[in-house]
Parts: structure tokens; C-alpha cells; sequence
């Protein structure tokens, strides 16, 4: 709440706290103001008998207008001095930090001091090992995958195979490299892969169209019209520069090789157009400030041992 972009929100949530709690004070009042006597409970002549709703079920069923029981409505109040008392000492009215000065971003602090203290040593110890040695442990790959689990599986799945635009990480098909040290790179600093929209240099849409069937064909997929192949071919002049002339690609760039039939966004002959057309943007995030250099060793020492056999 202390990142209001003006100070006219901070009142608005100040009042609107405020008037909530004082509308639900005033009518518990109300609702509970007026009593039953025993007179106007008493049935027959001198009584007034107790004052119904009007609603009645089955000819003899009838709601009666009666207060609520009395220690029903003191939990409600109960609840009302609590939540004064609560905001009073603890952050909840605007930038107001609380008499306390507790704060959920401090509590998170402490608490994550306190697992650094606890388990950063044995972090360190595996951080010290070689990266290969580390992924033919066991203990370390149970915390590498519980990590795993924690912090990738959203985008990879829990099986490390991927997903549409997610790569899988239990083959050896890597776009910047699957070497130990590329990996816990990739992990600490994160990935930007972009390939720019290409329509406009390959040509007219047939001419994407070509070019589309020739990727197919590098492959050798038997999707692939062998005419419109041999036509897309020169088109597919403007990919060389990071493709190659083989398509096989290029680590470096993080430029796909497109010889092989593993595809990232898919490898049918209109996902390819779409890409050719539109390009594609992709962001891996950065891990190394979040997670510190000992947790992404023993990360990517698990991520390692996915498509390899550690020894």
C-alpha cells in the first residue's frame, strides 16, 4: 500500500475501511436496540404476543421478528473491536505502517535469513564441486528437483519435457548449448530469444509459403511438397545468417536448428508461415539474484543430469 501513485488513494482506502467497519457497528445497534419483554411475549389477552414477519410454511409454520440471541451479537462486536485493534497496530489503513511497524516484505526477509542460515552451507558445499559431480549425487538431485519443481516446472512441466513454446529439457536438443556450464549460465542470467518477423524479406505470401515447405523438407518430413521445396529455397537466402545453409542453426545466437525434427512452437507447415511471418519473442527469466549462485548449481546440475547419465 505504500506504492500509491497519489495520496488520493491512500484516503480513499482509509475511508472506505473505515466507514465498513462503522456501518457494521451501527447496525448491530440497530438490530439489536430493541428487546422482547415479557409482556409482549406473553400470549393471550394482556400481551401483545411476539410480532411476526408474516411469512408462514405448511398453515402453522411462522418466521417471528425476534433480536437475534444477545451472545450472537457480541461475537459480532467482539469482531468489530478486533478489527479496530488490528489496524491500529498492524498495516491495513493506507500507507499507515502499523503501531507495530510489522511489514510482510521484513517477515519474508527474516524468514528467508533464517533458511540461508540453515541450509546455505550445505549450498556452498555442493557449489564447490564440479557441476557433473554434483548431478551423480543423490541427495543433491532429490534438492535439485525439489527446486525444479518449485521454480520451473510452471513452464517446463514436472516431467521437464515442455511444453508449446517452453523447451524440453530431457532431450539433448539445446538452442544455446547443454554443457554444464551453459546450462547453470542460462539459469543464473536468463534468456532473450527473439527471431524478427521475416515476411517482408522473404517476399510475397507464396513465397513464405515456399520457403515453409523447404524448412519441412531440411527435416526431411513427408509433409513436405517437393516443388514448393525446391521454390522456397532461394527464399530462404534471407535465413542463412542465422540458420546456416544447412538450417543446422547456430548456439551462439540461440538459432534453432531446423534439421532435426524437434520444433518449439511446432513444426506443421502453418506454424512455420506463422513464425516466418510474425517471428517470435521469447524470455527464459533470470534465476542468479532470486535463487543465489549455490541453489542454481545444484539446479542446474538436476536440469544436467535430465539428458545425461551422470557418473
Amino acid at each position: 500500500m505504500s506504492d500509491f501513485t497519489s495520496g488520493f488513494w491512500n484516503y480513499y482506502i482509509v475511508l472506505l475501511t473505515v466507514l465498513g467497519i462503522a456501518g457494521c457497528a451501527l447496525l448491530l445497534w440497530a438490530q439489536s436496540s430493541h428487546g422482547v419483554t415479557a409482556a409482549e411475549a406473553a400470549p393471550g389477552p394482556t400481551g401483545k404476543g411476539i410480532e411476526t414477519t408474516g411469512h408462514v410454511w405448511d398453515e402453522d409454520l411462522t418466521e417471528l421478528n425476534t433480536p437475534m440471541p444477545r451472545w450472537w451479537m457480541w461475537l459480532f462486536y467482539i469482531t468489530i473491536v478486533f478489527a479496530a485493534a488490528y489496524l491500529f497496530l498492524y498495516p491495513g489503513l493506507g500507507t499507515y505502517a502499523g503501531r507495530l511497524g510489522w511489514r510482510s516484505a521484513a517477515a519474508y526477509q527474516e524468514e528467508l535469513a533464517g533458511a540461508d542460515s540453515r541450509y546455505g552451507p550445505l549450498f556452498d558445499r555442493y557449489r564447490r564441486q564440479d557441476l557433473k559431480a554434483v548431478a551423480a549425487d543423490p541427495q543433491a538431485r532429490a534438492m535439485g528437483e525439489r527446486l525444479f519443481l518449485n521454480y520451473c516446472a510452471q513452464c517446463h512441466g514436472s516431467d521437464a519435457r515442455g511444453n508449446k513454446g517452453f523447451p524440453n529439457l530431457a532431450d539433448r536438443d539445446w538452442l544455446h548449448g547443454g554443457d554444464p556450464a551453459t546450462i547453470k549460465q542460462t539459469i543464473m542470467n536468463g534468456r532473450h530469444g527473439v527471431m524478427p518477423p521475416m515476411g517482408a524479406a522473404v517476399g510475397t505470401d507464396k513465397d513464405v509459403e515456399n520457403v515453409a515447405h523447404h524448412v519441412l523438407s531440411l527435416s526431411g518430413s513427408a509433409a513436405a511438397d517437393p516443388i514448393k521445396s525446391v521454390l522456397g529455397k532461394r527464399k530462404f537466402a534471407a535465413c542463412l545468417a542465422c540458420h546456416g545453409a544447412g538450417g543446422t542453426g547456430n548456439p551462439a545466437l540461440g538459432a534453432p536448428n531446423l534439421a532435426d525434427k524437434t520444433w518449439l512452437y511446432g513444426g506443421s507447415a502453418d506454424t512455420i508461415m506463422e513464425t516466418i511471418r510474425n517471428g517470435r519473442d521469447s524470455t527464459m527469466p533470470a534465476f542468479g539474484d532470486f535463487l543465489g549462485e549455490g541453489k542454481v548449481h545444484v539446479l542446474a546440475a538436476y536440469v544436467w543430469g535430465l539428458s545425461n547419465e551422470a557418473k
